[in-house]
């Protein structure tokens, strides 16, 4: 598994992958030594560069996914979720054949490992709250706006 990183306007993120694809893509703190730039994971740097100067909606990447077969077909949901629109944690369930696995969906949203490319914050609570970021709601909040043409997003966090 190889590892590089790259800064985003909202914070440093830490890529890993291998040639079979992209298996983590998660906000980190701060990195020491040198910073690798392994060919495997050199597109989805280009591709995240491009998504943040708004030149990419949807990414194109091989990624290398690793779950149960539930937590699999939730994240496989999450790639149909268009570039700036949002679903509930409730339509996503119902979406899979799930509709009374809600909280099951959450929990499969929340051990997404491929932040952004994986779109887990397009979805928000049943009620419109932003709730679960693993990136912290203020990204989150930070994405959707940014998806919406920077239209601040009229979301109230859940406590």
């Amino acid at each position: 598994m190889e590892t590089t990183y790259y800064l985003s306007p909202i914070g440093l993120m830490e890529i890993k992958g291998s040639e079979q694809g992209i298996a983590s893509v998660i906000f980190i703190d701060t990195v020491t030594g040198v910073i690798p730039n392994p060919p495997c994971l050199r597109e989805c740097v280009t591709q995240l560069d491009e998504y943040f100067n708004k030149k990419r909606k949807k990414f194109t990447l091989d990624l290398d996914v690793s779950g149960s077969e539930f937590q699999v077909k939730v994240w496989k949901e999450l790639l149909k979720i268009p570039f700036g629109k949002t679903t509930t944690y409730g339509d996503l369930a119902d979406a899979i054949g799930e509709k009374e696995a809600v909280r099951a969906v959450g929990g499969a949203n929340g051990k997404n490992k491929i932040s952004i490319i994986i779109p887990c914050h397009r979805v928000i609570g049943n009620d419109g709250k932003l709730v679960g970021y693993a990136g912290g709601l203020w990204r989150k909040q930070w994405l959707l706006e940014f998806e919406n043409d920077n239209k601040q997003i009229a979301l109230e966090y859940n406590d």
